[in-house]
């Protein structure tokens, strides 16, 4: 009971506290902000290629950069849709079925010969 009272007051006192003391009288407004940079054209080339296949009642569409197929989202005519993501150079695939990301390791390419 003695929190709440105290509590209660302090509610009570917080418009008297947050009150702003006096103003400066030389304040000048602060500058325009400058214009956003432009926006510069993306690269086609960094841009997935998206292309649609229709393999019986089954749609395939395979995503690839730089003519590079890294993955497959795979609709079934009589299900869930489901993705095929490349996990290594190899050719390894894994299969992800759920709505949320996978937990996918960055395996970045340093030096191609």
């Amino acid at each position: 009971m003695r929190y709440q009272r105290l509590l209660l007051i302090l509610i009570l006192l917080m418009p008297v506290l947050a009150r702003p003391g006096e103003t400066p009288k030389n304040l000048e407004p602060l500058p325009d902000a400058p214009p956003p940079p432009a926006m510069t054209d993306s690269d086609p080339a960094e841009e997935p290629e998206i292309k649609i296949i229709k393999k019986g009642e089954d749609t395939v569409e395979e995503y690839r950069i730089h003519g590079e197929l890294y993955m497959q989202k795979i609709t079934p005519s009589h299900g869930v849709p489901y993705y095929l993501m490349k996990q290594d150079q190899e050719g390894g695939w894994s299969r992800i079925e759920s709505q949320t990301q996978p937990l996918i390791i960055p395996k970045w390419v340093i030096l191609r010969f």
